[in-house]
């Protein structure tokens, strides 16, 4: 059996009256790309933010590679090896590519308190970020200051900060959200070709790419898992074109 990379039981999240996620239960094997779709205001963003430590959960629990990290914050999920991108573009865009990614390297780093040295001349911070750099696609643009790069640059750049310490687990959050059809196409190539001992959560509104690149499939509606299976069960199920697509 393959070992779980992720496992939620029972996960609720509560906003004073208002309850976003509704007893989730889902088990992500390590390895898996798994696609979490559903339509808007499902409660896709508010489950990632429990996952991810950016909001506590209101009660089940949550366990990333045998370890419960329910109440851990965000930083301590970080260390542990989950990594996460935004529904919106967020980097610094006053810095060079190669700078963004060094900071979040550093931001991971025990050396991040050593405000004295310049990153240049810190071991190995420069050739880790550039691993990454190299990884999506932006070899040759290091010194580039990010208000040069193209919206999907930028994308992928987000992309290379989500893998600055090395994760096991990605939650990625509609990552091609504003990008061309073109563009998309591009960027989920460029996530396929990652390694699979990097294990995969994705949020993604463009059915035919994210079902393509999915090994299952969640579907939320209104904070309850509604069917957890394949891509072809999912396009197959009357109730998912119901609420998703707005067939009836």
């Amino acid at each position: 059996m393959t070992a779980s990379a992720l496992s939620l039981v029972g996960v609720c999240k509560d906003f004073g009256g208002l309850r976003a996620v509704s007893n989730v239960s889902l088990d992500v094997s390590a390895g898996e790309r798994r696609v979490l779709i559903g339509p808007n205001g499902a409660g896709k963003t508010s489950l990632f933010h429990c996952i991810s430590g950016a909001h506590q959960a209101s009660s089940g629990t949550i366990t990333c590679f045998g370890q419960d990290i329910t109440r851990l914050s965000e930083f301590e999920r970080t260390v542990l090896g989950i990594g996460r991108t935004f529904q919106i573009s967020s980097v610094f865009a006053e810095l060079t590519v190669l700078e963004n990614v060094c900071l979040a390297v550093l931001g991971v780093s025990s050396r991040k308190w050593n405000a004295w040295t310049p990153f240049r001349k810190i071991p190995g911070i420069v050739p880790l970020a550039e691993e990454k750099i190299r990884l999506v696609g932006l070899a040759g643009r290091e010194e580039h200051p990010v208000t040069t790069l193209s919206y999907g640059e930028r994308r992928q750049l987000e992309l290379a900060l989500a893998l600055a310490n090395n994760p096991r687990l990605m939650l990625l959050d509609e990552p091609c959200a504003g990008l061309s059809p073109a563009e998309r196409t591009k960027l989920f190539a460029l996530i396929d070709t990652l390694p699979r001992s990097i294990t995969m959560l994705m949020i993604e509104h463009d059915m035919d790419i994210a079902l393509g690149i999915a090994d299952r499939v969640t579907v939320l509606h209104r904070g309850e898992v509604i069917l957890d299976g394949t891509a072809d069960e999912v396009r197959a199920n009357p109730q998912v074109r119901e609420v998703y697509f707005g067939e009836v």
